[in-house]
């Protein structure tokens, strides 16, 4: 939108220089804020709103009562973390800084278009901030229009300032977080990123609450197997339905001279709070095996991408010679959910009691593969298992890829009354 007019039409009628008008307008349309108000957030800026006469302080509005599409919104907040990171904003890389803000009525996320100057800490007046809706919740916009000041008395909010947090409390969306951790696994891979080829790292850390998945977009050397570290300044994405860690070219990694106890346990949830809670990383369940799917048993795979494949077709790269594999794909249910569990080759190999070889022979003695997901079901359905693995939730439903799988030893009886307890509350 041509912004020229008018900006000159407001400058001349303000008396203030037309390309700070100019720019603010611009501002303010970037957060799609209609014209015509984004006219009266300027008039109001430099006292020329309706009524004339010198322009009041706006009020502090309360945390919660801020709604998306708010603008020249104005708050007294406390900072409760700071993160920075850079992002491609139309076509070139823009530096911002993000995090929360928090109140005596809540806490909300916010994101800075340029450095105010503001840590952890610090209590503030923010005046002419926008809100767009971010991840379903409302966020707070500080850009060129927006005026910051500290205020004159401290903030009181019940959150807490700082950011340091245990695995087990992050959420995706989190930004300038602080965590120490033991890196359980990590890799080196090569991406094609925004600059072309780059090297990333990728893999697992864990504390005492938890294990996530993570990745170092600018490797740091502390990050190694087996070290313990502090990490400041990572934000936290979703990844496959459960929070992923990432590491920038801003975070600090500090080793630790002591290593960080971390936990061998997952959570144990039933179905139904497993999957109400939108994906996790690493959870275990105890449920009964409803039913062995099609798919399952002695199935090829496509030699490029590992995808399963019907009729030599891949739904990727076309006409293959299809490469032989073991997988279960079978029905959980403890009585509140459902989900499918999708089984590898090596669990598959020791619950089949074969190898692939194995699967083959006997496909071609009973001339149908279908009798290895036959031999397969006789094993497992209607039995009770403890199954250990990452959750996702898509559009197509819930899928637990298995990383370990037993049978469970638990009491039937203690069982079902924790089914049923969960059932009726």
């Amino acid at each position: 939108m041509d912004v020229d007019t008018p900006a000159e039409e407001l400058a001349s009628a303000l008396g203030v220089d037309k390309q700070e008008v100019k720019e603010d307008l611009e501002s303010l349309l970037q957060y799609s804020v209609p014209l015509e108000e984004a006219k009266q957030s300027i008039r109001r800026k430099h006292g020329g709103g309706e009524g004339g006469g010198d322009a009041a302080q706006p009020e502090s509005v309360a945390l919660n009562e801020i709604a998306p599409g708010q603008n020249n919104v104005t708050v007294s907040v406390r900072v409760l973390t700071v993160g920075t990171r850079t992002i491609q904003y139309q076509g070139e890389e823009q530096t911002i800084r993000e995090g929360r803000f928090g109140d005596e009525t809540g806490t909300i996320s916010y994101t800075a278009w340029q450095d105010f100057g503001f840590e952890a800490g610090d209590s503030l007046v923010v005046g002419n901030a926008g809100v767009r809706e971010w991840e379903g919740n409302p966020e707070l916009n500080l850009g060129s229009s927006t005026s910051v000041a500290m205020a004159e008395e401290p903030v009181e909010t019940a959150a807490e300032i700082g950011g340091d947090s245990d695995l087990i409390e992050l959420s995706p969306g989190d930004r300038g977080r602080n965590i120490e951790v033991q890196i359980q696994e990590v890799e080196t891979r090569t991406i094609d990123g925004r600059n072309g080829e780059t090297e990333i790292l990728s893999g697992v850390v864990a504390d005492e609450t938890a294990r996530l998945p993570f990745t170092d977009w600018d490797p740091h050397p502390e990050i190694d197997a087996g070290a313990s570290c502090r990490i400041e300044d990572v934000y936290v994405r979703e990844y496959r339905g459960s929070p992923s860690i990432n590491v920038s070219e801003f975070a600090t990694v500090t080793p630790l001279a002591e290593s960080v106890a971390v936990t061998d346990d997952a959570p144990q949830l039933s179905l139904a709070e497993a999957v109400d809670s939108g994906g996790l990383f690493d959870v275990e369940v105890v449920a009964n095996v409803l039913e062995v799917r099609d798919g399952s048993g002695l199935i090829e795979r496509c030699p490029e991408c590992g995808r399963a494949i019907q009729n030599d077709q891949c739904r990727v790269h076309g006409t293959v010679d299809g490469e032989d594999d073991l997988r279960i794909k079978a029905i959980l249910d403890d009585g509140t959910a459902t989900v499918t569990a999708i089984i590898g080759s090596e669990l598959t190999e020791a619950i089949y009691g074969g190898d692939v070889a194995d699967a083959k022979e006997a496909a071609r003695d009973a001339m149908d593969k279908e009798v290895v997901a036959e031999t397969i079901r006789e094993e497992l359905v209607g039995d009770s298992y403890r199954v250990r693995g990452s959750l996702s939730i898509d559009e197509y439903g819930a899928n637990l890829t298995v990383e370990d799988f037993a049978a469970d030893d638990t009491d039937p009886a203690a069982r079902a009354k924790a089914v049923l307890a969960e059932v009726h509350g």
